[in-house]
């Protein structure tokens, strides 16, 4: 198939590019940019006032398959995907069964290609049934497909077990995706401990239980030389633990999520579930350092955190409620109403927080509209506004707290290996 795709404002990371032209795409690949491009085309694209970036890519999602398809499946969370521009996700391994074999890998990437609608990339438990005991075998995940290893949904408290590996990782080339959280100090808290938490009366989770663990995760990547991402960060000093990591020349990235930077503990209305996320919304202050964060550079990735749930797991309050909000089909509206509109992020850094940045943590050549390059772009029109409707997401899940939000940035079109997979 040949698209081609006519005045659109390419932004193109890779190069430092921004500005009008044309991309030719055929054959899967991205075969020419450049103005005025005349050529027999399958599909002719006018994306006139439009952005045209490399296809995006989350490093953290869960698509709940195997064992909890009425959350999301590889199919609908695909088309979720698809509609939000991505076109490269990573499946975090907390499913029924875990992902600590390389038998249920394979079922993914299976599972994955015959949908077709984004590349969907295992990421590896840990531990044996993420148990935080025993380290799996991450050479045999390895060879079956994984990207990465976690043990997301929680962290592997024995310090001993993760080093080794961390050892491991480090030794076959894959980044370790940390999910900070210290569970003894947690102590059944649902939301930010502070003032709105005293108000309603609920047991808070202070910034302790994440930064405590982040420290520590920095200290054995610092031994271990292991490629260390911060998944999720919440809290203000977990930007400042990153930006002295960095400093002290340790292998470590990090990632905000659109709920993190939109949205604060203030925002929490009355007893309501789809405001319940882990890490919770915290203070305004760790709003805003993260905001500072992303904009300096920092923090060098946003990824969505989707966790699709069903309408009555969510309809159970605060205190019942599972944590998890979906987040693939209203990310990029989040980021450029939030952070690029007001001057934050430019485009460029958009781009790179969303598609580039991700590439290089996992080693990946995706997230470039280089001449030669595999055709993964997306198309937003970043000026049309619209209200973020739950009811038309193709994800199963319904959990956001941001029903009802205008939003600028739509996504017009999803190109995945030189082919239209999602079209407004």
């Amino acid at each position: 198939m040949t698209i081609l795709i006519k005045n659109g404002t390419v932004v193109n990371p890779a190069k430092k590019q921004e500005q009008v032209m044309d991309l030719l795409i055929e054959d899967g690949l991205i075969q020419k940019t450049g103005n005025g491009i005349r050529k027999e085309a399958d599909t002719v694209i006018d994306a006139s006032g439009c952005l045209v970036m490399p296809g995006l890519i989350d490093l953290h999602v869960h698509f709940r398959d195997p064992g909890q398809t009425y959350k999301e499946d590889i199919a609908t969370g695909s088309a979720a995907a698809a509609a939000g521009g991505f076109t490269t996700v990573c499946c975090m391994p907390n499913t029924k069964p875990v992902v600590d074999c390389p038998e249920i890998v394979t079922y993914i990437v299976e599972k994955a290609k015959e949908t077709g609608l984004t590349n969907v990339l295992p990421v590896g438990a840990v531990t044996v049934g993420m148990e935080g005991k025993t380290v799996t075998d991450i050479a045999a995940m390895k060879k079956a497909g994984i990207c990465a290893i976690s043990e997301d949904g929680k962290s592997v408290m024995n310090s001993a077990v993760y080093r080794k590996a961390m050892r491991e990782a480090a030794k076959l080339g894959l980044p370790v995706l940390a999910h900070c959280e210290d569970i003894n100090l947690v102590e059944g808290g649902v939301m930010n401990l502070d003032e709105k938490s005293e108000q309603m009366g609920l047991k808070g989770i202070s910034n302790a239980v994440e930064d405590i663990i982040a420290s520590r995760d920095i200290l054995l990547a610092k031994e271990t030389g292991a490629r260390l991402h911060l998944c999720h960060c919440s809290t203000k000093d977990s930007v400042t633990m990153v930006r002295e990591a960095k400093e002290d020349g340790i292998l470590v990235t990090a990632e905000v999520c659109p709920h993190h930077f939109s949205l604060c503990t203030e925002d929490i209305p009355a007893d309501e579930g789809n405001f319940k996320m882990n890490p919770p919304l915290r203070k305004r202050e760790d709003m805003e350092t993260l905001v500072q964060g992303l904009k300096d550079n920092v923090m060098d990735v946003i990824s969505t955190d989707h966790a699709p749930h069903s309408l009555e797991e969510k309809s159970r309050g605060m205190e019942k409620s599972p944590f998890g909000i979906v987040g693939l089909e209203t990310s990029a509206a989040l980021t450029i109403t939030n952070l690029v509109k007001p001057g934050y992020l430019t485009w460029m850094q958009m781009a790179e927080k969303m598609s580039y940045n991700p590439a290089k943590v996992l080693g990946i050549d995706r997230g470039t509209l280089n001449e030669g390059a595999v055709a993964d772009v997306v198309i937003i029109n970043p000026d049309e506004t619209y209200e973020i409707d739950p009811d038309c997401f193709r994800s199963k899940g319904r959990n956001t707290p941001f029903a009802g939000k205008k939003v600028s940035g739509k996504v017009k079109y999803t190109i995945l290996n030189g082919e239209v997979v999602y079209h407004d």
